[in-house]
């Protein structure tokens, strides 16, 4: 469910304890080749789309100030280890090197996330930064020559987003990995998603102010031996009538393979229960049941991929210790996926085997769109971007009439598994 971050997020089931309008737009570029560069150097200058030797030129100038402010840093600790400077000065200049990192500069503005620092407001929108930006990087390393174009946007009735697309790569046809912060006040047709859902809010004069934030991707390789990842991590407030304040956090990641490697299937999943399992042993068998189940397309009596987890309104037992989970999910996002798209990103195809992989592409736009939540959400939602909401769906797919797979077929494999979900992990 690619939700949050494109547009907004939504609304599921309780969770468990732990133990359109107007808006500027700014197109960049994040060339490959700059990944190796020191944070805010040549990165930087081709996304800005400097030629090569106005890249050069500014990688040296900013790798020299990178020194310079690492070694003003240093002198600031030593200050202060003697007893003088200021631990708050320290924290600013930490906070501008990590943001450095980003592939843009972060939704709310560094000065924005130092005024409430240690909120979780502004700690969850820099771990959906870090996370979009490693993700990336991890991709342009895989798909030598890619290129993504970095869109900065923004809402103008609160917030904004910043929406990095890589398309016709070597590797990958299409990799989108989005992330949103908007706040306002929920339209009456989201709040009423939200209360379906279970969710009870009480709003003033027919107001609820609410704020939510999450990183968001799917990518879809040109190999059919590649499989699909989604993932996205999102956390939401809304303020009720009597100024006490709802939270929750919300997330997962989940595999869509066109044919099935059942190594593959249980590197993914072992990876995802090892980040679950470091706060509970009882999270995974949880998440990957409501993943299956989530992910269900009921027209077609099957799932949309092999699973992964899922999990919706999690608000227990801590602030604190969900959004410790939620950070081990993300970390987890690059070694559950990366190795399995390196393993087969140059195994040969025939064209049936593509042909497969299209009708399947099929089957992951009809989940899309009919009954994925956070599409919804994000259409109901005013001021929502549009490009980034169906930023899910694949450049290509097909569908063909009465199309079935010949018995004991590879392609006739995966459906009994669609069909009927397996446990990869003891």
């Amino acid at each position: 469910m690619s939700l949050l971050v494109r547009g907004v997020c939504a609304a599921g089931a309780r969770g468990m304890s732990l133990r359109a309008g107007p808006r500027r737009c700014c197109r960049r570029s994040f060339w490959a080749g700059g990944c190796g560069a020191p944070p805010g150097a040549s990165r930087w200058a081709e996304r800005l789309g400097w030629g090569a030797a106005a890249a050069a030129a500014a990688a040296a100038a900013l790798a020299g100030l990178g020194l310079a402010r690492r070694a003003e840093m240093e002198r600031r600790r030593g200050q202060l280890a003697g007893g003088g400077g200021s631990r708050e000065a320290e924290g600013d200049d930490e906070l501008a090197l990590r943001c450095e990192r980003f592939m843009a500069p972060p939704v709310s503005g560094l000065g924005e996330l130092r005024e409430r620092r240690g909120a979780m407001r502004s700690r969850m929108e820099l771990l959906i930064m870090e996370t979009q930006s490693q993700v990336c990087s991890a991709l342009a390393q895989v798909d030598r020559g890619a290129q993504f174009t970095v869109d900065r946007w923004e809402r103008k009735e609160g917030g904004g987003g910043i929406s990095c697309v890589l398309q016709n790569g070597e590797v990958f046809e299409k990799a989108g990995v989005n992330v949103s912060v908007v706040f306002g006040h929920l339209s009456e047709e989201a709040a009423q998603q939200m209360r379906s859902r279970g969710k009870t809010l009480k709003g003033k004069s027919g107001k609820l102010p609410f704020c939510a934030m999450g990183v968001s991707s799917v990518i879809h390789p040109k190999n059919p031996h590649v499989p699909t990842i989604h993932f996205n991590y999102r956390y939401f407030e809304i303020e009720e009538a009597d100024g006490t304040t709802q939270w929750w956090f919300g997330g997962g990641t989940d595999l869509t393979p066109t044919y099935l490697d059942k190594d593959d299937a249980v590197h993914f999943h072992k990876t995802l229960k090892e980040a679950c399992d470091r706060h509970n042993p009882e999270l995974y068998p949880k998440f990957k049941k409501w993943c299956d189940d989530y992910f269900y397309i009921k027209h077609r009596g099957e799932r949309r991929g092999i699973g992964g987890i899922f999990f919706d309104d999690l608000d227990s037992p801590s602030k604190e210790e969900v959004f410790q989970f939620v950070q081990s999910c993300a970390k987890a996002i690059v070694p559950c996926y990366v190795p399995i798209v390196k393993k087969h990103c140059h195994d040969t195809f025939s064209p049936e085997e593509k042909l497969w992989q299209q009708i399947r592409r099929g089957r992951y736009v009809e989940f899309n769109l009919v009954y994925d939540r956070g599409t919804k959400f994000g259409l109901a939602t005013p001021g929502s971007r549009i490009e980034s909401i169906l930023m899910s769906l694949p450049l290509t797919a097909r569908w063909e009439y009465m199309h079935s797979p010949p018995e004991n077929s590879r392609e006739a494999e995966i459906l009994e598994v669609l069909r009927h979900p397996k446990d990869w992990v003891p």
